[in-house]
């Protein structure tokens, strides 16, 4: 695709909002203060970047060089080729300064940028946590539309979900 049209396509699929300052668009200032639940794990919202590019051997490193370039802290990340053909990749991204990370994202190539609200959840790291949380969302009929996680210091695990009504989540995680 020309570079142009490209770019064109690129603005035009974007749902990013331009208003208000960069520092209202990172990620630990742009969410509520959390609240520990009784069952011992926090919940807040947070936003995450969806970034789409056409995939290629070497696009990971792309993307974390280009984030980094930029001096941009990765909180939590996943990233997928769901094409047999690989033809298109997915990077989902919480990050600490989103306005750096989309410039830096678009620089390299990225047909598609969007932002999205999240969930993140801290737990602690044993056996059950993940699925509690999960049971707290379902029992107040939430969809979780996905979810990826891992541990960051042995003690605690840290779990980003996407639900149909992350508002309503959280509400019922921090209740429980």
């Amino acid at each position: 695709m020309a570079k142009a049209a490209k770019k064109a396509l690129s603005k035009k699929t974007r749902t990013v909002k331009k208003t208000g300052a960069a520092a209202k668009r990172m990620a630990p200032s742009s969410s509520p203060a959390s609240k520990k639940g009784a069952l011992g794990f926090t919940a807040r919202t947070a936003k995450e970047i969806t970034a789409t590019f056409r995939d290629s051997i070497g696009l990971t490193a792309k993307v974390a060089a280009a984030v980094a370039a930029a001096k941009v802290n990765i909180l939590a990340a996943t990233g997928y080729s769901a094409s047999g053909m690989r033809k298109n990749a997915t990077f989902n991204l919480v990050v600490d300064d989103f306005v750096k990370a989309e410039k830096a994202l678009d620089r390299i190539g990225a047909e598609d940028i969007h932002e999205s609200s999240i969930i993140m959840v801290e737990t602690p790291n044993k056996v059950g946590a993940l699925q509690r949380v999960a049971k707290i969302i379902a029992d107040a009929d939430i969809d979780i539309y996905y979810f990826y996680a891992t541990t960051s210091s042995g003690k605690t695990a840290t779990s980003v979900i996407k639900t149909a009504n992350d508002k309503k989540a959280i509400k019922a995680l921090q209740e429980a």
